[in-house]
């Protein structure tokens, strides 16, 4: 003799198999998608960072009041509105750019 029971759930409408099925999908892809942006942050955090200078010698009576990092070069404003341009890797000085007030 079978349960009752028994007969119910394994005569389940298509609707919520359909649903059951939309939501296991659902929950891989999600898993997925966390997985891939966890490894693409740990890649993309372990790239080693830019070669920087111990030390920059900036000309004497400069103050720097900004500076701005560029891929081979850095960039100093200086309080006597100039900009200075060094070598990223060097520390050397590559040119120097009066600003206009």
């Amino acid at each position: 003799m079978t349960d009752p029971s028994e007969t119910e759930i394994q005569q389940e409408p298509p609707q919520i198999r359909f649903l059951r099925r939309l939501v296991t999908t659902l929950t891989v892809v999600m898993i997925g998608g966390l997985v891939v942006i966890i490894s693409l942050l740990v890649i993309r955090l372990q790239a080693g960072d830019a070669p920087l200078p111990a030390e920059i010698a900036l000309p004497d009576g400069v103050e720097a009041e900004a500076v701005t990092l560029g891929r081979d070069w850095i960039a100093i404003v200086s309080r006597d509105n100039r900009i200075l341009i060094f070598d990223r890797e060097t520390g050397d000085l590559r040119q120097e750019v009066p600003m206009n007030n």
